[in-house]
């Protein structure tokens, strides 16, 4: 049967095969198929054959072939043929599928529909054919029917699709059926519905089905909806990273249902290498990701940024196409997270309005974390990522030489921010990847050698961090090293200082490396450069430091300095003592010819030798010996000395002690000569040349210097080796003379002169721990055998004052470069140690012995004792909070006096914040009760400042800071000082504290209304009525101190609000995206009412001050520019709510009172207040031109001035017109006719005055008229004859 129908099949007329055909039953058929199909008996000739003998044109062939693909469709889905045959018929049912009618191909499709529907799916293979069928069916022209209706072929084929998505995929068939849609022509629409199908099937599939899905989703991309496609993989896997750390972090149980972590991490990198792969073949897809990301970026950027779509990132970065936009990205979201979290912590406002989202650098470090499982596509990116950030955001040189960042200095701006970042990144990308170590290093060595003129403090913490923590990995890289060594001397010092101590450990490890250092080293020492020299001597100390000798004492016993602490490699593990000890002496043998160098070299050798004694002791005797030979620089002496006697003396044997007692009788002699001796003797008396104009005066001034350390050094060594004897205090007390007649007259003279010196504070030589052990002796010590001696010096209120002048000059150079002069000079322990002391006896003495009692009594020249120290306490609270912020809680608790020894350990820093902030709230409270003549108002603002530095470190949740809110408000009420300093630092604190609890635009309403009070209305005919919320605001405050800081503060508020409205956009975009979709909407409906109220309220304070009667100069620039800020703002709101007009609806009633609120309360006064400041420019101008005469730079002056001051009036205007132009729009969209509201005014940035117009217009009238008429006789007398010209010429002279 089946060979009758294979040779009927060959014949050329398929009349005989029809016939035969026809004959069988469809059993006999489907029997022969499968007997042919199963036995692997070629059943595509059959095939052919049947298909030959059933032309669609007749019904019964139609109906034949329809059986013929059903059974085959069966056979091919039942698993039982071999692969070649089953492809074999799904081919040549593929083939004929175009040439079946439109039902037949209905009828197919509603079966492959119904399949799926029900899940009897047994290997998918029948499914090659069904995007045949659909888009065979789509090219049907006919009517089709469908229930109860009909539809063509197109409208079929998309109904199919729809029911297809609608039904429920078998997990095992998800990725076949999404393939096969690759072959289906499908619209846009068809496209999407699709896509979201497969987008949310990814949740139900196991981890690793997920790649190939991803892989078919990308090919279908193609088609269109990319961004839809990347959006739903991307918020796919910020789901699952998100659900994978919160199982992480919650109970141990959950820990056996969690998706291990290196699978979904595998997984993850996968499907970026997936995805980089479809970008590299379509670029189209690589711009719709960037474009996507860059949305995100302006709403709810948690949405779009996740640590997936950051790996992601960093991979796409490879394509050079795509990096500089890749990273561009990475650096705004990156500094704009960090400014977000910057404004969020700052407002109590926005904290109680916008839930707190995880940080972007916390994400990035994740993603660092997560590339240890083989995410080598994203390493490089990071490093690059880490770079950047570093060279972009690092510190930067400004005027002056001086830097924007201190490395001590903890991060707080936002670039400080994104620059630790980078570093971070960098870090831990080192210490993950062994692979990527070496070209970090490399980068990190190219830019400190390289960048050596900008600041690279923060390259080195980053080189410092990378070798403590893998040292014996680096000597790979020792060859960079060596290589940065060979640039030493022609970098800076500090850059060189800051080198060494970096690579520290490595010359433990290495001794080529040390050695090819020492040769660089002893190259710099015979320099031209003085740098160069003072490179050399500074890298040789800190060898002399580090290369320690057994023997010498522990580290317990002398406190290491920070930096030389860093080293985490025992020494003599790898050389013994005796090498260490010759290569030591040889150094020292190496900085003895420095004795013979410039003082700026010898300098940095003596103020070295005391740390070399503290960390190498073994050294002493070799030091001590040097010194004795170059004893003309005392201070390093008296040091070592005083060192020497605490620490060494009492362990070495005294047939060693000569040196010693020489040093000692030195000393003492230069004493008692210095006392003897008079300032004629040095020729510094009065009449001597201190200008700095001469060489005469040039020399005298270093004498003075000289002599003054050397006072100064001998005080401290007298005092330290006196142990209390009066005899030696008297000799302090008249070293302190000497000092002092010298420092008179260097002061007198640069008063006069007006030389370089003024305003310079002399370097002091004293070291900050004698400066701390001097002030507990003078204020603290109490012992009765101690009181004698300490009266001689008690007894002088200069000597006292001179004391805690130093501890000031000492703690202003550590605020400002976070170090002190001195031994233990860059030893943080040792400074804050000494500057708990210095603390503790300054804060005694405020508190003890006040200002007003100490001014009522002896009247003298200068600052009194309680003054410096309360400024002194001022500098100290500012430079705690910021060199040693981690040490807050011990500096608190080493004030506190009362329980030194019963401390309890469960006080925290609020609780013992609120004890220091009373005790000077009540010194400030009983200043201001005080009389108005003994009112001081240095002492009033530097009790605020401090309240201000110590309000920082309360909790802004606890009570304690609403009870110093409500302190500092009724401050404000209460008290009516005159005083414009006083006045703005109270304002200052009050801002800070409100900021801290709740928005402070009540407040601002209440100010702006004391200040149109007291300064008076525009109109100067109206009388205002005098509110007085705030006493604090008067006339003399009102403006501009208090006018200012509303005007500040308002522009802060301004900023919240515009972030808002900002946020609200970018809701808006992502809204239909959400599947909280009801949650958005409610935080939407808080955020707009929030920013509504806080407009509101600032208009009503706006209205207040736009009518005041403000004073021409920096109120009136500022309130402009406030005015044209909140115009601008408005503008964001109204083009906002255009948007929500477009998607949803109307405007709320609120913002329908915000815009009836601007235009009766604003708008009107802001033109009548242009009016008002152009009015009070005429009149400066032209009393400036009465002057004229007199003073031409006044005029022109005055010009600049009103020139300056009226720049931004057309600017508000331009804003005022922009949100009237914006309003129009809005209320033809939400149907609300909010221009009712506004009144158009004539004024603008130029007037038309009507009188001045009607004039000039008659005036030109009357020149045209007399024109006309002399034309009219010219043309007449043209006319006449030649004879008759000349009397025509005469007639017109008189004329």
């Amino acid at each position: 049967m089946d060979q009758k129908i294979l040779s009927l099949a060959t014949e050329k007329t398929a009349e005989k095969l029809q016939e035969f055909l026809q004959c069988l039953k469809d059993d006999e058929l489907t029997g022969l198929l499968q007997k042919h199909a199963v036995k692997g008996k070629s059943p595509g000739a059959l095939l052919k054959g049947i298909f030959k003998g059933s032309p669609c044109s007749e019904e019964a062939g139609s109906l034949r072939r329809l059986k013929v693909y059903k059974y085959c469709i069966q056979l091919v889905e039942s698993g039982d043929l071999h692969r070649e045959v089953a492809s074999e018929i799904t081919g040549l049912l593929m083939l004929e599928a175009h040439s079946l009618p439109g039902s037949s191909l209905v009828e197919l499709a509603n079966g492959f529909v119904d399949v799926v529907r029900e899940g009897s799916l047994v290997n998918g293979k029948s499914l090659e054919l069904l995007p045949i069928i659909l888009t065979a069916l789509a090219t049907k022209k006919e009517n089709l029917a469908y229930g109860k209706g009909e539809l063509n072929g197109e409208e079929y084929k998309k109904q199919l699709i729809n029911t297809l998505c609608s039904s429920r995929w078998d997990q095992q068939f998800v990725i076949q059926l999404t393939s096969m849609f690759r072959d289906v022509p499908l619209s846009i629409e068809e496209l999407e519905f699709v896509v979201e199908k497969v987008l949310r099937l990814l949740s139900k599939l196991d981890l690793q089905e997920i790649p190939p899905l991803v892989y078919q989703l990308l090919l279908l991309s193609s088609k269109g909806s990319r961004t839809k496609v990347l959006e739903g993989i991307i918020a796919f896997f910020s789901q699952m990273d998100k659900s994978h750390n919160e199982e992480q972090c919650g109970d141990d149980l959950l820990d056996l249902v969690t998706v291990p972590s290196g699978e979904l991490r595998h997984v993850e990198g996968t499907i970026i290498l997936h995805i980089v792969f479809a970008i590299k073949l379509d670029r189209d897809l690589g711009r719709e990701l960037m474009k996507h990301l860059k949305a995100g970026q302006q709403g709810d950027a948690n949405k779009t940024i996740c640590p997936f779509s950051i790996a992601l990132l960093l991979s796409v970065a490879r394509i050079q196409r795509f990096e500089e936009q890749v990273f561009d990205l990475l650096k705004t979201s990156i500094l704009k997270s960090f400014r977000d979290l910057q404004l969020l912590h700052t407002s109590k406002f926005l904290q109680n309005l916008v839930p707190q989202k995880s940080c972007i650098s916390t994400m990035i470090l994740e993603v660092v974390k997560n590339s240890v499982h083989s995410w080598d596509h994203v390493t490089q990116g990071l490093v690059e990522l880490g770079f950047i950030l570093m060279d972009s955001y690092g510190p930067k040189k400004i005027l002056g030489g001086k830097t924007t960042e201190a490395s001590l200095v903890p991060s707080k701006t936002p670039s400080q921010q994104a620059c630790r970042l980078g570093a971070n990144i960098l870090l831990e990308t080192f210490k993950i990847h062994e692979m990527i170590r070496k070209e970090i290093v490399e980068q990190v060595l190219n830019r400190v050698v390289s960048k050596a003129s900008s600041p690279i403090s923060h390259f080195l913490d980053l080189l410092s961090n990378i070798i403590i923590y893998a040292p014996l990995v680096l000597q790979s890289c020792s060859s960079k090293v060596t290589e940065a060594f060979d640039y030493l001397s022609f970098l800076p010092l500090h850059t060189v200082q800051g080198l060494l101590k970096a690579v520290q450990p490595l010359l433990k490890v290495s001794m080529s490396m040390r050695d090819s250092l020492i040769l660089v080293l002893r190259k710099a020492m015979f320099a031209n450069h003085l740098d160069a020299r003072k490179s050399a001597v500074a890298g040789f100390l800190l060898l002399l430091k580090n290369f320690k000798i057994l023997g010498s004492l522990s580290s317990s016993q002398c406190s290491q300095s920070i930096g030389a602490t860093q080293v985490q490699v025992d020494v003599h593990s790898r050389y013994n003592s005796v090498a260490n000890e010759a290569f030591c002496l040889e150094i020292l043998d190496s900085l003895r010819r420095c004795l013979g160098q410039q003082a700026d070299v010898r300098l940095m050798l003596y103020e070295g030798f005391y740390d070399v004694l503290r960390r190498n002791s073994q050294l002493a005797n070799s030091i001590m010996h040097t010194l004795l030979i170059q004893a003309h620089l005392l201070c390093c002496i008296q040091h070592c000395l005083a060192w020497y006697r605490n620490k060494v003396m009492p362990e070495e044997e005294e047939e060693e002690e000569g040196f010693q007692q020489d040093l000692e009788d030195m000393l003492e002699s230069i004493t008692i000569r210095m006392i003897k001796s008079e300032l004629e003797d040095f020729e510094l008396d009065k009449s001597a040349d201190f200008s700095q104009a001469t060489s005469v005066g040039i020399k005298n001034n270093i004498y003075a210097l000289l002599v003054i350390g050397v006072c100064e050094v001998l005080i401290e060594y007298n005092f330290t080796i006196g142990n209390f004897s009066k005899n030696k205090f008297e000799e302090v007390l008249s070293l302190f003379k000497c000092y002092n007649r010298l420092s008179d007259i260097l002061k007198e003279k640069a008063g006069k002169g007006k030389s370089t010196m003024v305003n310079k504070t002399v370097r002091s030589f004293l070291s900050m721990k004698f400066v701390s052990a001097l002030l507990v002796a003078l204020f603290r010590d109490s012992s009765q055998s101690h009181e004698e001696s300490l009266s001689v010096l008690r007894s002088s209120n200069e000597f006292m004052r001179y004391a805690v002048n130093v501890a000031l000059q000492k703690v202003q150079q550590l605020e400002e470069t976070g170090q002190v002069d001195g031994p233990d000079g860059q030893n943080l322990d040792r400074i804050f140690q000494n500057l708990c002391e210095i603390t503790r006896v300054l804060l005694w003495r405020y508190t003890s012995i006040p200002t007003s009692v100490e001014e009522s009594g002896k009247k003298e020249k200068g600052k009194t004792i309680s003054l410096l120290c309360l400024e002194g306490l001022q500098r100290i609270f500012h430079t705690v909070q910021q060199f040693f912020p981690s040490k807050i809680h011990q500096f608190l608790r080493a004030l506190d006096i009362t329980n030194e020894d019963e401390e309890e350990e469960d006080v925290n820093i609020t609780q013992r914040a609120t004890f220091q902030i009373r005790q000077f709230q009540r010194s400030l409270v009983n200043l201001l009760s005080c009389q108005d003549d003994d009112f001081n108002g240095k002492e009033a603002l530097l009790l605020v400042t401090i309240l201000s530095s110590l309000s920082k470190l309360l909790d802004p949740s606890s009570p304690q800071l609403m009870q110093m809110l409500s302190w500092t408000v009724k401050m404000c009420k209460e008290n009516s000082l005159e005083d414009a300093s006083f006045c703005k630092g109270l304002m200052n604190l009050l801002f800070s504290l409100h900021v801290l609890c709740k928005s402070p635009v009540s407040v601002l309403r209440d100010l702006s209304q004391d200040i149109h009070g007291q300064l008076g209305d525009l109109d100067q005919d109206i009388e205002v009525e005098k509110p007085n919320h705030f006493a604090m605001v008067n006339l003399k405050t009102a403006a501009p101190t208090v006018c200012l800081q509303v005007l500040s503060q308002a522009e802060k508020v301004l900023e919240e609000v515009d972030w808002l409205i900002t946020k609200l956009k970018g809701h808006l975009g992502q809204e239909t995206l959400s599947e909280e979709a009801s949650q958005e909407v409610s935080l939407n409906q808080t955020l707009e009412k929030a920013a509504i109220l806080q407009l509101g309220t600032l208009l009503t304070a706006f209205h207040e001050l736009v009518q005041t009667a403000l004073p021409s100069g920096s109120c009136v620039d500022s309130l402009l520019r406030n005015l044209s800020k909140i115009y601008t703002i408005l503008t964001a709101l109204v083009k906002y709510y255009l948007q929500v007009c477009r998607t949803s609806g109307g405007i709320p009633n609120r913002m329908e009172k915000l815009v009836k609120l601007s235009g009766s309360h604003l708008t009107p006064q802001c033109y009548a207040f242009i009016s008002y400041v152009q009015n009070i420019q005429n009149e400066s101008l032209s009393v400036a031109g009465e002057k004229k005469k007199e003073k031409t730079a006044a005029v022109t002056t005055a010009m600049a001035r009103v020139l300056r001051e009226t720049k931004p009036i057309p600017n508000l205007i331009f804003a005022i017109e922009q949100y009237e132009k914006f309003l129009i729009h809005l209320s033809k969209k939400s149907k609300v006719n909010l221009m009712q509201y506004m009144k158009l005014s004539t004024s603008r940035d130029f007037r038309i005055n009507g009188d001045i117009l009607d004039t000039a217009l008659q005036e030109q009238e009357t020149d045209e008229e007399n024109e006309r008429m002399t034309d009219q006789t010219v043309a007449s007398e043209q006319r006449k004859d030649d004879d008759s010209q000349e009397p025509a010429k005469k007639k017109r002279k008189k004329k």
